[in-house]
């Protein structure tokens, strides 16, 4: 297996990025830092599926390429950009890894959301029946890991999809390939070997809009809102938390848990909900969670951009 590049303590460093991607990194960062009110970090190289996302919410904005999840949120806190478009969950691979840590202690606001579909190539420097070996992001070799090994493909993690095709571009090594969008074989001169190779066609990521401070909802909506919590250690807690969201005919989308501490005892969840703080029934269940709960903290109240039913 090859190895990969491990990402510089300094964030945004150019030899981060392979070789044929660095151009276009100082180029996005350059026109980013003359105008940091409309930047819009994302994580990953140029040609991402984050790159793709970022324009579509943002059709005016500069793109900024951020080599890591923390370096996006970095330069939305450092004001080097304005906000940030971060995936959160696929529906195919469940949640973006760490995602959900990062967010609490990112101290930022989540402002939107955003639905992307997503196409998956194969591409590579030499011709199908070359290919002995495909690199890309995890989630991505999760979401054709039933085509690869179909077609014989050995499978290597890459901090992100378009990073890889960059790196398979100065490899230069036909046995190697990149799962990456399609638009990403233009921009690092590769072939296309493969077009649409998810594992399932409703294969969509959702991101998150995160900035500095969100501005109060104003207009019909329809709103969405995100929180964290941590129930009490006791007793069917989390049964009475729910309880509030019921009664007041509040539709809970999402509720995750995990682990925080390595103590094993002290679960928090993540939710998404219908509505927002100072609507009565949200403000009823908010009220009633926090009574069962050891503290209930809002990430964030945005426009829903897709129908939960």
């Amino acid at each position: 297996m090859l190895g990969v590049r491990r990402r510089s303590t300094a964030a945004g460093v150019m030899e981060t990025y392979a070789a044929p991607a660095r151009p276009i990194v100082a180029a996005m960062t350059a026109a980013a830092a003359a105008e940091p009110g409309r930047a819009v970090a994302f994580q990953g190289a140029p040609g991402a599926n984050s790159h793709v996302a970022a324009l579509e919410c943002f059709p005016d904005g500069l793109p900024l390429p951020c080599f890591a999840f923390e370096d996006a949120i970095d330069a939305v806190r450092d004001g080097r950009a304005d906000c940030a478009v971060i995936p959160i969950e696929n529906s195919l691979h469940g949640r973006v890894a760490d995602i959900h840590f990062l967010l609490p202690e990112s101290g930022l606001v989540i402002t939107g959301e955003h639905f992307l579909s997503i196409r998956h190539a194969l591409m590579g420097t030499g011709t199908r029946d070359d290919v002995r070996e495909a690199m890309s992001h995890p989630q991505a070799i999760g979401q054709c890991r039933h085509w690869l090994k179909a077609h014989g493909i050995r499978q290597m993690a890459y901090p992100d999809t378009a990073g890889a095709a960059a790196y398979v571009a100065e490899l230069g090594d036909p046995a190697v390939a990149a799962l990456a969008p399609p638009g990403a074989a233009a921009i690092y001169g590769l072939n296309l070997l493969g077009l649409d190779i998810a594992d399932a066609d409703h294969n969509t990521t959702r991101f998150v809009v995160l900035a500095r401070g969100g501005k109060p909802p104003v207009g019909p909506g329809p709103w969405m809102t995100t929180l964290i919590f941590e129930v009490k250690n006791i007793p069917a807690a989390l049964y009475k938390a729910m309880g509030g969201f019921a009664t007041n005919g509040v539709n809970m989308t999402k509720l995750e848990s995990y682990q925080r501490g390595g103590q094993f005892v002290a679960t928090e969840f993540f939710a998404d909900i219908e509505g927002k703080p100072g609507d009565a029934a949200v403000d009823r269940a908010l009220e009633e969670l926090g009574f069962h709960s050891k503290w209930v903290r809002v990430l964030g109240t945005y426009r829903r951009a897709r129908d939960r039913g």
